[in-house]
């Protein structure tokens, strides 16, 4: 996979992170725990990205 496209993936991945902890904010009680649990996702599936970015950079 190329850095362009992990690239893009990681941003398209931080701004789900973003909206998804924006939703949470003003959600109602009864949708938090599957927002959290959507969050959670997320963020680890930014992290692994992130971590795929650092070791092809550091190469």
């Amino acid at each position: 996979m190329s850095l362009r496209m992990i690239a893009k993936d990681l941003y398209r991945l931080q701004q789900m992170v973003d909206r998804l902890e924006k939703d949470l904010a003003a959600c109602p009680p009864a949708q938090i725990d599957r927002l959290k649990l959507k969050l959670a996702q997320a963020k680890q599936a930014r992290n692994q990205v992130r971590r795929m970015l650092d070791g092809q950079l550091d190469r």
